[in-house]
């Protein structure tokens, strides 16, 4: 089953549409999203009520459609930034939002940002707030990271292993017009949000949520993963020492993951 799998996509190439309905496109990348908001609506609810917390249907309803405005505001602004040169030569390209490119790290910041304000003005807790939320953000990026398999971006350097996917020639970046299998780095990146996905879960039953732990540990294990990752990556970014934007990101985020936890705890919430 797996070697056929891997047979499977080892020579497959996607599309990034579904169908076509008239002049409306029905995209892989915005079904993806669509579905990785429902689970993680569905997935945040469930753990509301688990954990009888003080937060009614409609004010998370609420809540979520602002998270997700903020959010693809945010991961949009990230990505046209990390990718500038592009999007300066290519102005009308920053609204095709249909074609990919949305960066976590910008839906992130934004929406713990905004996060921060709202709970606030509710007199919510914002710790309660952003650890019960984690799960669902994890989860739902797992499930975008195949987005960018359909619309065959962000993968990795070129490669010769059985699990190398094909990247169609208009998609290569031009020094790597002759390559034609590359490491798919998508799926590692899905893989490891799947395992720190269940991981949180697990610690979910035995660290109360509030207290800011499952966001802490979230940002170190993501940041970790991500870092080790982008070494693989060749879509173009602004580089700092050697590193790309993503990793310094990554290095930032594991540091304030690690801060949270050690001042969280010592304060004995």
């Amino acid at each position: 089953m797996l070697i056929d799998l891997v047979k499977f996509f080892h020579s497959y190439r996607p599309q990034p549409i579904i169908s076509q309905l008239g002049p409306i496109s029905i995209h892989w990348y915005g079904l993806l999203i669509v579905v990785a908001i429902l689970i993680g609506f569905y997935l945040t609810s469930w753990l509301i009520k688990k954990y009888n917390l003080p937060i009614s249907q409609d004010e998370f309803l609420t809540l979520t459609i602002y998270l997700i405005l903020v959010a693809i505001l945010g991961a949009r602004l990230y990505h046209i930034l990390s990718e500038i040169n592009y999007y300066w030569l290519r102005p009308l390209e920053i609204f095709y939002l249909w074609q990919g490119g949305l960066g976590i790290f910008g839906a992130m910041i934004a929406s713990v940002i905004f996060l921060y304000f709202y709970a606030k003005k509710k007199k919510w807790s914002w710790w309660l707030m952003l650890d019960i939320l984690t799960p669902a953000v994890v989860l739902g990026e797992a499930i975008g990271r195949w987005g960018n398999w359909f619309n065959q971006e962000n993968f990795g350097r070129p490669t010769n292993l059985s699990w190398g996917i094909p990247i169609d020639i208009w998609h290569r970046p031009t020094e790597y017009l002759s390559q034609i299998f590359f490491h798919p780095s998508f799926f590692y990146q899905f893989a490891w949000n799947l395992i720190l996905f269940i991981v949180l879960l697990i610690l979910f039953k035995r660290l109360n949520p509030g207290r800011g732990f499952i966001f802490a540990i979230y940002l170190i294990g993501y940041s970790l993963g991500r870092f080790l990752i982008e070494f693989l990556r060749i879509n173009p970014q602004p580089m700092f020492l050697g590193l790309r934007l993503a990793q310094v990101v990554c290095l930032i985020l594991f540091v304030i993951g690690i801060l949270i936890l050690a001042c969280r705890r010592q304060k004995n919430y």
